[in-house]
């Protein structure tokens, strides 16, 4: 079996070198904290939708938020907003149950409006509270509008002695029943009825205390651990010690926040999927049936290899965009292009790796005492939060156009597993002008590589190309969401590739693992053709170039063989102990 950098997590050998001591320390502790629980406390109580105050205890204990998520110069020691040293934490958490990794995410979500807001003394004391082991909340949805920020009902209401009030409702607002604070999202109100109405609108964020009597918590929207709350705010007393920032700074805290943070999404579905299948790999290959393992029906060894296939291709993809995230500028903004496709194509290939996995285990997939029946519930989620698949597909379509006719030359970016503090996720630009980004030349990259998937990859999206540019999209096609749906999944794909391919050459991955990755590819894209090819509003023209894009993959039965030896070699090196 040729050699292949293991980059899938086992706790039973995790061993991050690349991390710091105090990190390294600190990712050990969690993950032997989860452990000394079992599966069998940590599944009836996700099972029961027990409060995981326990793991809450621990966060403070372990001070975990603090040295993860305070910004470098506002905390002690080795605290700092490590964007690598952050991914483990995403992927370990999720590894044991999306609830802990939940009061990770929507913490983060709530701090992001801190810390890039105006407001120095809430930054105090929001590193104080993270000291003391405490979580956050970001009260942005509505119940009415979901993440429609335009619509925004929560109103902070001047009330003429230089304070204000806050009045309205949030909706799925995580951690809401424990945040020591929750960043709310608002609109100011009129000063007073003079004020012309039809004025623009002033956005707002502000800090309140989730124990505050004018703090009303309804409930908790679903049945989980995970408490996603709805709350009301009843003439809540608000100081300008309380706002963070107004105006159109405001609306680019709430988009960048959320930019920083869906990208966790990706490192989610990957902890999950890990886990799930190193459990669907002990169960089907111990498991007699017909006479034989389960595993020597040739269509379990197929679902088992496009499942390990479709998961290291979701790791190298998420650690690549890392290296650009980490890079980032005012200069060099392709990260705004790649964290979507974090949140939106690492999460449904999640769904996909579950689904495959779930085929094989059959029944064993409901059984309450299984991790995968929590897998199975929770990978369904990731790609709807943070904003849906549909509009992170809308979001990338606009980098299309320079992404393939106007290529720019940077300097590299190599591995970013520095210890570093990711200041420049503080200090983003607005997020306007999306358009004019340019990104490096994606066949450059293809062009090191001669083997054979990724040469019927790469004709597949010469095709797509050249459809661009004989038979665009004409102005009734672009404002047709459907049709731009089937549009920006094939160009996430195109994307996708690309940053593999780049991690393929700097992590070393074995060229049988490769090659297998982009069977898978060959197969989707032909797939995402034949959806094109079908849409109403697809010409006749683009039709023709969709069927030049369906394509079979190169066969290679001892390429497959190589792979699925990979996989088997899973077997029985973890478990979760009861």
């Amino acid at each position: 079996m040729a050699a292949h950098p293991d980059i899938l997590l086992n706790p039973h050998a995790y061993d991050p070198a690349e991390l710091d001591p105090q990190s390294r320390e600190l990712m050990k502790a969690t993950i032997s904290y989860f452990e000394s629980l079992g599966k069998n406390r940590i599944t009836s109580e996700d099972n029961a939708g027990v409060w995981y105050a326990d793991f809450c205890r621990f966060l403070a204990e372990s001070k975990a938020f603090s040295m993860l998520m305070t910004p470098a110069g506002h905390g002690d020691g080795d605290a700092r907003w490590d964007t690598w040293r952050n991914n483990h934490f995403s992927e370990i958490t999720a590894f044991y149950s999306l609830g802990y990794w939940y009061a990770w995410q929507v913490s983060m979500l709530g701090l992001g409006p801190i810390w890039m807001g105006e407001n120095e003394g809430v930054k105090a004391r929001a590193a104080d509270l993270l000291r003391d082991g405490a979580i956050f909340a970001f009260g942005l949805s509505e119940k009415e509008h979901g993440a429609d920020i335009y619509a925004s009902e929560m109103t902070l209401t001047p009330t003429g002695d230089g304070t204000y009030v806050a009045n309205g409702s949030k909706y799925y607002i995580g951690n809401g029943n424990e945040a020591a604070l929750v960043s709310v999202f608002g609109r100011i109100a009129p000063h007073d009825l003079n004020d012309d109405p039809n004025a623009d609108t002033e956005y707002v964020f502000f800090v309140v205390e989730s124990k505050h009597e004018a703090y009303q918590l309804e409930k908790n929207t679903v049945h989980s651990p995970m408490f996603v709350s709805a709350f009301t705010l009843n003439d809540y007393p608000i100081t300008d010690a309380d706002v963070l920032v107004r105006g159109p700074e405001a609306w680019n805290v709430a988009l960048n926040t959320i930019n920083v943070c869906k990208y966790n999404l990706g490192w989610a579905s990957i902890g999950i999927c890990t886990h799930a299948l190193h459990e669907a790999i002990d169960h089907a290959g111990n498991r007699q049936l017909y006479g034989g393992l389960v595993t020597d029906f040739t269509h379990v060894r197929q679902l088992f290899v496009d499942a390990y296939a479709r998961l290291n291709a979701m790791k190298l993809f998420a650690m690549r965009a890392n290296d650009y995230m980490r890079s980032a500028s005012d200069d060099d903004r392709r990260y705004l292009l790649y964290n979507p496709l974090v949140k939106m194509k690492v999460t449904t290939e999640g769904e996909k790796v579950i689904n495959g996995l779930w085929d094989v285990i059959a029944a064993k997939g409901f059984e309450a005492d299984t991790y995968f029946q929590m897998a199975a519930r929770h990978i369904r989620a990731l790609p709807k939060l943070e904003g849906t698949v549909h509009v992170n597909i809308a979001l990338i379509v606009k980098f299309m156009a320079n992404y393939f006719f106007a290529p720019q030359e940077y300097e590299p970016v190599g591995v970013r597993h520095d210890a570093t503090h990711d200041r420049y996720l503080f200090e983003q630009a607005p997020t306007r002008g999306l358009g004019k980004i340019r990104f490096h030349d994606w066949a450059a990259t293809f062009d090191r590589f001669d083997s054979p998937n990724i040469a019927i990859f790469r004709s597949q999206v010469e095709t797509f190309r050249s459809m661009l540019e004989a038979a665009a999209p004409d102005d009734a096609q672009s404002s047709d969401v459907d049709f731009l749906l089937a549009l920006g999944e094939l160009f996430s794909m195109v994307v996708y590739g690309q940053l593999i391919l780049e991690n393929v050459e700097l992590h070393g991955i074995d060229e049988s693992v490769t090659e297998q990755i982009f069977d898978v590819l060959v197969r989707d894209f032909s797939a995402g053709a034949v959806t094109l090819h079908g849409k109403s509003s697809t010409t006749d023209k683009q039709a023709d170039f969709a069927l030049e894009m369906v394509r079979r993959p190169n066969v290679d039965p001892g390429r497959f063989a190589r792979v699925w030896d990979h996989v088997l070699a899973m077997k029985g090196t973890y478990e979760l102990a009861p």
